[in-house]
């Protein structure tokens, strides 16, 4: 920055004030120089960042958003010591085109469009000063972003990278949620969307319909299921190892293929779960590391969740 002066004149509201009216800058760089006028809330900003002549900034067209990088380094020599931090005189144009590229969620538009936005009248600010309402999305203001959205697209402003939706338990949504997501899929703007479950056939939630997996019949005819496998002995040992690595619990060979058989006997998450109590036990007895009788007592003290509905089944809802 080589200048900046700012130019006051008379206060519209009286008095003997004055206000800035604009303000006159000069920009150089090394292919050039040029002087701008600029509007009275970029000088704001100007004093917030405490900007002077000999500063290097960049100034933001859209927003008016100033920025200082530094002192130039043509100033180097001015001081003996000096805290600021010197850089060098920008190259190019002082005029230059930036390309902005911003990642954003169809959320972030529906809510940012949701929002009313204040005016400068008086209601209008005294609006924004008391308690923000939220405001519903409404499904005429969905389609109107995806009208907004779609137009970008087709005119190569904006690229859709679709997103994906992980719900796991699937078949724990009601009949209203699956409605929702049979259309939403409908959509060319929908994620991709994987659902996870270990139920066969049950009831759909809400109705008393009997489905596989819990999910409507019309809903599993648009969907790729991909078959899984129960894991083995050997992967069930090896993934305990990792899951006691990654807790730093130290365990014996033995108990760990003690834990692999009891977890092909019972769920693979039952024996994970024995890992902590495990080690409390071999910290009581003086140990660092767990050993298969560790593991053996920890599998009395405990019931999974075969064993614990075995039991209820063969009593009258009451454990004895």
């Amino acid at each position: 920055m080589t200048e900046i002066t700012p130019e006051e004149t008379e206060n519209p509201l009286g008095g003997y004030g004055r206000s800035i009216s604009h303000v006159i800058i000069g920009l150089k760089t090394s292919k050039g120089s040029k002087q701008l006028r600029l509007d009275p809330s970029i000088y704001d900003a100007l004093q917030k960042e405490k900007v002077s002549v000999g500063d290097v900034i960049y100034i933001e067209s859209n927003s008016g958003a100033v920025k200082r990088v530094g002192r130039s380094d043509a100033y180097a020599s001015e001081f003996d010591l000096e805290a600021d931090e010197y850089v060098p005189i920008p190259k190019g144009d002082v005029h230059k085109k930036k390309e902005v590229v911003q990642d954003v969620t169809l959320h972030d538009l529906d809510m940012s469009n949701a929002k009313p936005q204040g005016g400068q009248d008086i209601m209008s600010m005294m609006g924004q000063l008391a308690k923000p309402k939220k405001t519903e999305i409404t499904e005429k203001l969905r389609n109107e972003i995806n009208r907004v959205v779609n137009r970008y697209i087709d005119q190569g402003v904006a690229e859709l990278v679709p997103g994906v939706l992980f719900i796991d338990e699937v078949h724990m949504l009601d009949i209203e949620c699956f409605t929702f997501l049979n259309r939403a899929l409908e959509s060319p703007l929908s994620p991709i969307v994987v659902f996870a479950t270990n139920r066969g056939i049950c009831t759909i939630r809400g109705t008393d319909v009997m489905s596989p997996h819990g999910i409507p019949v019309d809903l599993l005819d648009r969907m790729l299921i991909i078959r899984t496998m129960p894991y083995s002995l050997e992967e069930m040992v090896q993934i305990v190892s990792i899951r006691a690595e990654t807790e730093a619990v130290e365990v014996d060979p033995e108990a760990l293929a003690e834990m692999g058989s009891i977890g092909a006997r019972t769920s693979l998450r039952y024996a994970v779960q024995l890992l902590t109590p495990s080690r409390i036990i071999a910290e009581t007895a003086g140990r660092e590391h767990i050993l298969p009788v560790d593991v053996e007592e920890v599998d009395e003290l405990f019931y999974d969740a075969k064993a614990s509905a075995k039991l209820l089944a063969g009593s009258e809802g009451y454990l004895s």
